[in-house]
């Protein structure tokens, strides 16, 4: 069994910064792509940034300069490092990755998500 365990939202005021966490664990061979995705109520789920495992990034546009996403690899853990955040920003994000576990099946697990509220 994999898990994905997120860390780090929090409530912040405008112009500020947070640090989110996610740590996979359980029965994992190889971690592929990474990533953060959000969905605010009534809205679909987005891509907030994405990361291989040889540490290429990729943003959603709006993400661009204000968000870092990174990880470590022998920690089996993806970070998004946010600044300057908006109120628009207030979502739930969730850490997401694509798994080949001991049992050589290979799977896209979420995890729980972690709200982020922003306030003006």
């Amino acid at each position: 069994q994999v898990q994905l365990v997120e860390s780090g939202g929090g409530l912040v005021q405008a112009g500020g910064s947070l640090r989110l966490s996610c740590a996979a664990s359980g029965s994992i061979l190889r971690i592929n792509d990474m990533g953060w995705y959000r969905q605010a109520p009534g809205k679909q789920r987005e891509l907030v940034a994405r990361i291989t495992s040889a540490g290429s990034a990729n943003y959603a546009d709006s993400m661009k300069g204000r968000f870092s996403i990174s990880r470590d690899n022998a920690k089996n853990t993806v970070y998004l490092e946010m600044n300057s955040l908006k109120p628009e920003d207030t979502s739930v994000y969730y850490c997401n990755a694509d798994i080949w576990s001991r049992q050589l099946v290979k799977n896209d697990y979420w995890g729980q998500g972690t709200q982020v509220t922003v306030s003006s």
